[in-house]
This record gives C-alpha cells, structure tokens and sequence, in this order.
C-alpha cells in the first residue's frame, strides 16, 4: 500500500499540526462539507426542539405569586413575636446543670457541665446591652469561646409596659469564615482553569437564580414537582453547558447525554418513589416543619424532584469528560475505526464510572455519619436501618441518580463517534462560527 501522504513520516514533532493541515485539506471537497453541514443539522435538529421545549415549560411554569400566600400559615420559625438578634460573647462562666436525660451525666451524678455566656447585643432595638444566655451542654462540648459571634432568640413575656425579655442560643454566625472559603474556592477555579472557570461559576449563579426564583417557588404553588424538576434543570444544563465551553458539537453531544440521563433519572425517581413509599418524613424536624408550614404540599413529589436535581453536577462531569475523551482520541488517531474509537472512550468511561461510585457513596457516607453511629449505639440491624425513612430516600436518591448517570456515559460517546466522524477537522467541531486559534487542542 503506497502512500504520499507527507505528515505520516514525523508524528510524535507535529501530530497535531499534521492532523489539521491534511484534514483540513480534506474538508474543502463538497462531500466532506455536506457531511459535516449534516451532522451539524441533525445536533441542531434534535436540541433546537429541546431548547424550545424548556423554555416554553419555563414561562407556562413560571411562579406567579399568588399562590405561596395561599398554601402558607400564619407561623413563624422559630416562636410568636419572637426575633432573632445577633451578638458577641464576651465571657463565659461554666456551672453544673441536671443531664437531659433520666441518665448519669459524664460525671456519674446526673448532671453535666453547662456554660453562662455573657454577650453583647450587636443587633436588635436593644443593641450594645449586655445579657447573660445559658448555652445548652452540646454547645460547651463542641467548643465555645470570648469573641465567638452567636444569634438569639428574644422573646418579650408579659402584659404591655413590664414585659421581661428572654433570650436563647440558636446559633453561630458563621458568615465570615464561609465567605472566606467561598473566596478561596472562586479564586483556586479561576487562577486554575482561568476563564473557562469565571464562566463556570457565572453558571453555578444562573443555576442559584433558578433554583431560587423558579424552581422553590413554583413547587410551593402547587406545581407538579416532577415537570418543574425536570424543565429547570433541563435549563440549567442548557445555559451552564454552553456558556462555559461554548457552542461546539463536542459541548452539544455533551448536552444530549446530559437530557438523556436526566430524563432516564426522572423516570426512575417517579417509579423508585411509589414503589419505595418514600413519604418525604425521613428527614426528621425539617420535614415535619415543611409539611405543617404548607397545605397540601405533597412531600414524595418533592423527594422526586430532588433525585432529579442531586444528579446534575456528576451528570454534567461525566457526559463532557466522554465528549472530549472522543474528541482528543479522534485527534490523536484521526483514522481509528469508529467501533475502536468508541471502546477507546468507554475504557476512558469505565474509569470514571468506577470513581463517581466511590465519589457518590462516600460522600454520603460522611454526610450520615450521625445516623450510622445511631444505628451502631442502638444494635439495630442493618437490612432494618438500610430500609428505613432515615436512610431509604438517601438511598434511593443515590442509586437511581447512579443509574441515570452511568447509562448517559455510552449514550454520550456513542453519539460522539457518530458526530466526530461526520466532522473530519479540528476546525470545523463548531456548530456557529469557528472560534478556535490553529494551536489549540481544546475546543469545548
């Protein structure tokens, strides 16, 4: 077989610059053009519809504010007429105080060491007076100290003009330390990933806008959890896809893989629910609290909305870590087979698959790590506890988003080979205008 190709004698020196130049060559005849006009078509023609489609769900979804006030009661959170304030402990003074159970203390008396703060008022009509709050024992456990800022519960008791005020611990402020790490976290995915990282956390803020004037909103009007689940995080993965890597095909069969695994989640989140019975009460007083703030709210649907939405970062991962993986193989070997380049990306899948399932159950590991001393201090059996409304919607949620998640990974690389196949050159893997310098290796 003769060949007077002049790339193939040097590759390791100008692979890449070799690559775009001979197949760049190619692009201009009008077959290879026509070829990559219809893999651009199809893309468009299979995610254009589901770009309207959302929008659409979005606006005929879209909360209209007369419904909270309807479904809400007249409650607040923590107490009638209580507020919370804000203060700065500036002594403590520890003292013994009876155990809260029918138990021996750590002592063996029955009682256990509690603390005395005296704080000063930051916040509040009475701002700058000095008050004495009794902290509860496992506040002194955990470690309270002078300067340490905490909120209070002030509540004024007693008839017009002699009301005496009382005041409880509710908790730390903690908001300059995490703002500090919120500002080391933004600073490390700029100075790391620059741009590409800017806009991804421009992205993460779309996605908080939706979240919070979309998604919570409608839901508490009454609007079926599933379709409101569904359409805004279809709209989060449109916008946060696009905006951080731009308007490629390789970012377009990312996308694909993304809806399909959203939508195969879905379906499994609305079977696991009603065949599981998950009745939304495994999470304790805040689902107690969520259930008799509103009417009617239906605490399974919202279960099934939050698989939906907890499977969004890893789904997002893993469909355009496959759609490059397809891409950079093809450009390292631009002649493989398709059949080989697509077992090329899924040994690359199989990888990321077998990490994401340590990712996933660890992670929740240490989120439940309190129920698992629990269920070990009370002896009870583990099939029981596995099963139980503490742990089955963690469970559920995990395995069902897993799913959803490891069967987008061929989904992905599949229509990745089909589409990088159509689309010979480096230069033309955009579905508008190219963007990309002759020197780049990256197109996302």
């Amino acid at each position: 077989m003769t060949s007077p190709m002049p790339p193939e004698p040097n590759p390791p020196r100008g692979h890449f610059h070799h690559t775009h130049h001979g197949t760049h060559a190619g692009s201009t005849s009008p077959a290879a053009a026509w070829t990559r006009r219809r893999a651009s078509v199809l893309l468009a023609a299979i995610v254009v519809p589901l770009g309207i489609i959302t929008a659409l769900g979005v606006v005929l979804l879209w909360p209209h504010g007369h419904g909270p006030e309807d479904r809400r009661l007249d409650t607040t959170y923590y107490a009638p007429g209580g507020t919370v304030v804000e203060g700065t402990v500036s002594a403590l003074q520890t003292f013994r105080c009876p155990s809260g159970d029918s138990g021996p203390g750590p002592n063996g008396d029955g009682s256990v060491t509690c603390v005395r703060a005296q704080v000063r008022l930051d916040t509040g009509p009475k701002a700058d007076d000095r008050i004495q709050v009794d902290l509860p024992p496992e506040i002194n456990r955990a470690g309270v100290s002078a300067g340490d800022q905490m909120r209070l519960l002030h509540v004024a008791v007693g008839p017009e003009g002699s009301k005496t005020d009382y005041y409880a611990f509710v908790d730390f402020v903690r908001g300059v330390p995490m703002l500090a790490i919120a500002i080391a976290y933004a600073v490390v995915v700029i100075v790391v990933a620059r741009f590409r990282g800017l806009r991804a956390l421009l992205g993460l803020g779309f996605a908080y806008l939706i979240l919070a004037f979309f998604m919570l909103p409608a839901m508490l009007e009454g609007t079926s959890p599933l379709l409101v689940g569904l359409t805004g995080a279809s709209a989060i993965m449109f916008v946060v896809l696009y905006f951080a890597h731009g308007f490629s095909t390789r970012t377009t069969t990312a996308l694909i893989g993304t809806l399909f695994g959203l939508a195969l989640t879905a379906v499994l989140a609305w079977w696991a629910t009603d065949a599981a019975r998950l009745t939304g009460l495994g999470g304790g007083d805040d689902s107690f609290l969520l259930l008799s703030s509103t009417n009617g709210l239906d605490l399974s649907k919202i279960v099934l909305c939050g698989i939906v939405i907890a499977g969004l970062g890893l789904l997002n991962d893993v469909t355009i870590t496959q759609a490059s993986a397809v891409w950079e193989l093809h450009e390292l070997s631009p002649h493989l087979p398709a059949r080989r380049l697509f077992s090329g990306a899924m040994r690359i899948g199989r990888d990321h698959i077998a990490s994401t399932v340590y990712t996933i159950a660890f992670a929740y590991a240490g989120a439940a790590l309190p129920i698992f001393l629990l269920i070990t201090l009370y002896e009870r059996p583990f099939l029981t506890s596995l099963t139980s409304g503490e742990l089955a919607e963690e469970v559920v949620r995990t395995l069902v988003g897993s799913i959803g998640l490891v069967l987008a990974i061929p989904i992905t690389t599949a229509v990745g080979v089909i589409v990088v196949k159509s689309v010979s050159g480096r230069h033309h893997d955009t579905i508008a205008a190219p963007s990309h310098q002759a020197g780049s290796r990256h197109s996302l």
